[in-house]
């Protein structure tokens, strides 16, 4: 926020009339909550929601879109403040890198960096790197510099690439930001880069977006269409297969069909606190209100997240 009121780039503050603070983008805004900013009081809705940790990001709107200079620099203290939380609350917080895609080889080194100086124990990526894909070839160094940190990716929504029609109503958080998630995952499948990097680790926000709808048409395509074989020798869901998914769907029946379709060991907990429409007070529960054993609600609650960022 200090930043932002210095030197107003991509991503700008604002006030709305009824006196939120506000941080606007292209296509998009967020509401700035005392939560986001200050840790008491997320501390305080933690413990109300039984939730003992949490993985802290740098949403949306992200470094990247910014100009490279200025995306090396707040990435650099975005993380540096996300080590120094983790260190003075080991037990409550751990946090993901933000990373100035808008410059490759720059977010190679600050994804090293994050992890290696800051004890960061993975990063975040946005859906799309200011409308490049993720799969394009400029990001292979930066999956392999993750594969050999043996480190995980969190790809979360941002303004869709195509985001036509979807300003009014709020459309943008709420159908594209789902679409772009689901578009990301399948352009990393299908243009090879799970292929080429198995031990890559993905994390998909929102169970994936639309993916749980698509899952049997994307099958269905891969048989049908020479252009889906084209990077991939195994049908797609090989590779969606070793996709892991947060929790955050606000729905048990869709929620329920990724579980049937990735099993328990790829889900993880999540909640989208604090924004606005996020399931703080609730995610919890409705893992355990599952018709699942307990042995594989402990998973999602927990016990995935704990392996998969070495806590």
């Amino acid at each position: 926020m200090n930043e932002l009121k210095k030197e107003e780039g991509y991503a700008r503050s604002s006030t709305d009339n009824q006196g939120r603070l506000l941080i606007q983008y292209t296509g998009d805004y967020n509401v700035v909550a005392d939560s986001h900013v200050n840790l008491a009081d997320r501390l305080k809705a933690m413990d109300k929601a039984g939730v003992d940790m949490q993985v802290l990001s740098l949403t949306t709107p992200g470094v990247e879109r910014e100009t490279a200079e200025r995306g090396i620099k707040l990435s650099r203290l975005a993380n540096d403040e996300f080590g120094q939380i983790k260190e003075k609350y080991p037990d409550r917080f751990t946090a993901l890198a933000a990373l100035p895609v808008q410059e490759p080889e720059a977010a190679v080194t600050e994804l090293g960096r994050a992890v290696k100086e800051c004890g960061l124990p993975g990063a975040l990526l946005f859906s799309n790197a200011n409308g490049r894909p993720l799969d394009s070839r400029e990001y292979m160094s930066l999956y392999e510099k993750a594969v050999k940190l043996d480190v995980p990716l969190f790809i979360h929504p941002t303004t869709p690439i195509n985001y036509a029609s979807m300003e009014d109503y709020r459309l943008v958080p709420i159908m594209g930001f789902t679409v772009d998630t689901a578009l990301a995952v399948l352009r990393l499948v299908f243009g090879g880069v799970l292929k080429r990097l198995p031990n890559l680790k993905l994390v998909a926000s929102h169970l994936g977006g639309v993916f749980p709808y698509l899952r049997g048409r994307i099958e269905i395509a891969y048989k049908a269409y020479p252009e889906c074989k084209v990077n991939i020798s195994e049908p797609p869901s090989v590779y969606l297969k070793k996709i892991w998914a947060d929790s955050v769907c606000y729905n048990s029946d869709i929620f329920m069909s990724t579980y049937a379709f990735s099993g328990a060991e790829k889900l993880v907990l999540g909640t989208d606190f604090p924004h606005e429409i996020h399931d703080l007070y609730h995610a919890v529960e409705r893992i355990k209100s599952l018709k699942i054993s307990e042995e594989h609600k402990e998973k999602i609650l927990g016990e995935n997240a704990i392996k998969l960022l070495k806590l």
